[in-house]
């Protein structure tokens, strides 16, 4: 649905954006992430002509996204959930972009019921917190029923409730065959309902793959507690596995779960636990992007 090709884009001296490339599938969520400073915001500035590109273009089914005869039917975009009228009711918000787009007035009711506003309908949003502007922002990018929904940190400022009601908007609107590019930092509520992750960091692709393959990068632990904790260790080196002893505990890195039970029966090694753990997402991205992080605690 979405080809980025070779997007580039300096500020001065600076880098902000370097020959990335890669595709965005439909009837899919992937999400955009990396640190501070990567590079997210203009790159999503630049898919949807806010920013211009020093090098590359991007492409929705073929068509570059300024030759697109009617933009907003194609994607429904939120980059700044701040972007209304303070003065203006949720519904004139809504009957403005409608306006401006050549959309029927009916859809303001259908998107402002679909985000759950219709009983703030009339409140100004000057008043409205950061979670109710996101709602109404996504509102304004469903208002044209568009195929692609292009989203910068539309988690923030929601409750928990409200991101389990984002979750699930965004996978019904893959599952109806539409496409989702959402960025976030909430990488552990984005690995339960994304399918691909483009990763970037400093500018550059780290990674463009299944959420599933990201995973794959992380390696399995076994952890071990054992009043013979320290002999099981020296038994775990003997056969080449890399360990870990910390009093009773033992990490068994690069092995399996079978596989050390197996050992500590054949060599008559108490185990109080025996437990095996896989990397998160969060800590994989975290060692993915870390060389490239632009600001980073001591």
């Amino acid at each position: 649905m979405i080809t980025v090709s070779s997007l580039t884009k300096r500020y001065g001296s600076r880098l902000a954006v370097d020959d990335i490339t890669f595709d965005v599938a439909d009837g899919r969520v992937t999400g955009f992430v990396g640190p501070n400073g990567a590079g997210k915001s203009t790159t999503m500035r630049m898919m949807v002509g806010l920013t211009r590109p020093d090098h590359g273009d991007v492409r929705y089914h073929g068509v570059d996204y300024t030759r697109l005869q009617h933009p907003t039917h194609v994607v429904g975009s939120v980059l700044d959930a701040r972007a209304m009228h303070p003065g203006r009711t949720a519904r004139q918000h809504l009957r403005a972009m409608a306006a401006l787009s050549r959309i029927p007035e009916r859809r303001v009711d259908a998107v402002l019921h679909d985000v759950g506003l219709d009983t703030a309908a009339e409140q100004r949003a000057g008043g409205f917190s950061l979670g109710m502007r996101q709602r109404l922002a996504l509102a304004g990018a469903l208002l044209s029923e568009p195929d692609v929904l292009l989203l910068d940190e539309p988690s923030n400022g929601l409750d928990p409730d409200g991101i389990r009601w984002l979750r699930t908007s965004l996978s019904d609107f893959a599952a109806q065959g539409g496409t989702v590019f959402v960025s976030s930092h909430l990488i552990g509520e984005l690995e339960m309902f994304a399918d691909d992750l483009v990763v970037v960091g400093g500018g550059k692709l780290l990674a463009a793959e299944p959420v599933a393959a990201t995973l794959a990068r992380g390696e399995t632990r076994v952890i071990v507690r054992s009043p013979d904790a320290s002999e099981f260790g020296r038994v775990l080196d003997r056969h080449d596995i890399s360990v870990c002893v910390d009093g009773d505990r033992l990490i068994a890195k690069r092995t399996t779960l079978t596989a050390v039970a197996q050992l500590a029966f054949d060599h008559r090694i108490q185990v109080v636990e025996i437990t095996e753990a896989a990397r998160s997402l969060e800590e994989i991205l975290l060692e993915l992007t870390g060389a490239s992080a632009e600001f980073a605690a001591a």
